[in-house]
């Protein structure tokens, strides 16, 4: 069997080993333990910390992974972890639609004041100012 070191992965997917040390901590990563204490990680486990990592660039909590990937282990079939995912992903999803909002919302007020500044400047420099 083929195990990763905790540099092999912290190099691999350019995280720090204590980001996948606070990992395990949370209890979303078990690696074995050589009798010299070294973690090692199979496979499965460095598919667990490629999926957290992804989730985390989407955004999602760690409480939220955690529940993702517990699902897997409680159902192999993977359909509930879907189901879950999808609920997740819709929420998320929503969010970033709101955040757009916001942001379109910011820059027509940007745009609007930096209009009325820059016809005040006009003026001003009309005017001889």
């Amino acid at each position: 069997m083929h195990y990763f070191t905790i540099s092999d992965l912290a190099h691999e997917f350019d995280v720090s080993t204590r980001t996948i040390r606070y990992y395990e901590e949370r209890g979303l990563l078990s690696p074995i333990r050589t009798e010299s204490g070294q973690r090692l990680y199979t496979k499965k486990e460095r598919a667990k910390l490629k999926l957290i990592l992804r989730g985390k660039r989407f955004g999602f909590s760690l409480d939220e992974i955690h529940e993702m990937i517990a699902l897997f282990d409680e159902d192999r079939t993977g359909k509930k972890q879907l189901e879950k995912t999808v609920e997740y992903g819709r929420r998320k999803l929503k969010e970033v639609d709101e955040r757009i909002e916001d942001l379109l919302q910011l820059k027509a007020e940007m745009e609007a004041l930096l209009s009325d500044f820059e016809k005040r400047l006009c003026e001003w420099e009309e005017s001889g100012g």
